[in-house]
């Protein structure tokens, strides 16, 4: 398998995560999709990654896409209980997670163009957006039902993933003020290896 993206996304760190809990072999290759000489689109018409290119050529995109490919795979640990019910509750507390992410992404990418063409709305906006996601996030970790169970699944990868981007990204640099709920989940999980391996880089 081959895995395109960036080693900064926390799209790309989800399924590199997945993969690595999963132990499935998989080659990284990394294609900045914003970069001029990007080949992401060649694999995603929408230019975006994660891109998993499966051992039969087959592209999948959307990283939430990408977890339920690897997840009907087969392959253990399973990271969503076979219950679909269960299931949805797991997929959508992952895709809480993964619009916190998709905020963040946004900030980032509006304090990257010139002071005068930043929009305080938007910065705002999606700074309001974060800290409610994060709130909902803490009240669901505190219960440890379908997040912070003890038992490794979609929705703790996908919400590691997103803490670890937000602290890369200085996005929002008190959100542990008043989520002990969080912090130990983030603390648990930034000490498996497969969250060691995929830390985005210093520099």
């Amino acid at each position: 398998m081959k895995l395109i993206g960036s080693y900064t996304s926390p799209f790309v760190r989800k399924i590199s995560v997945i993969l690595l809990e999963k132990g499935i072999v998989f080659e990284f290759v990394n294609d900045a999709p914003y970069s001029p000489d990007s080949h992401v689109s060649h694999y995603n018409p929408l230019g975006k990654v994660p891109t998993l290119i499966d051992d039969n050529d087959q592209a999948w995109f959307d990283s939430s896409i990408i977890a339920q490919f690897l997840e009907l795979r087969g392959s253990e640990p399973a990271l969503l209980p076979d219950d679909p019910w269960l299931a949805l509750h797991i997929r959508q507390v992952e895709r809480l997670a993964d619009g916190v992410s998709d905020c963040a992404s946004i900030i980032v990418r509006e304090k990257l163009r010139a002071p005068e063409q930043q929009s305080a709305e938007v910065l705002t906006r999606h700074r309001e957006k974060i800290l409610r996601g994060l709130d909902k996030l803490e009240a669901i970790a505190a219960e440890g039902k379908w997040l912070n169970s003890g038992t490794l699944n979609l929705a703790d990868v996908a919400t590691g993933c997103m803490i670890g981007y937000i602290n890369f990204r200085h996005v929002a640099p008190n959100w542990c003020v008043d989520r002990p709920a969080l912090i130990k989940l983030a603390e648990n999980l930034f000490q498996r290896e497969s969250f060691a391996r995929t830390a985005p880089p210093a520099s």
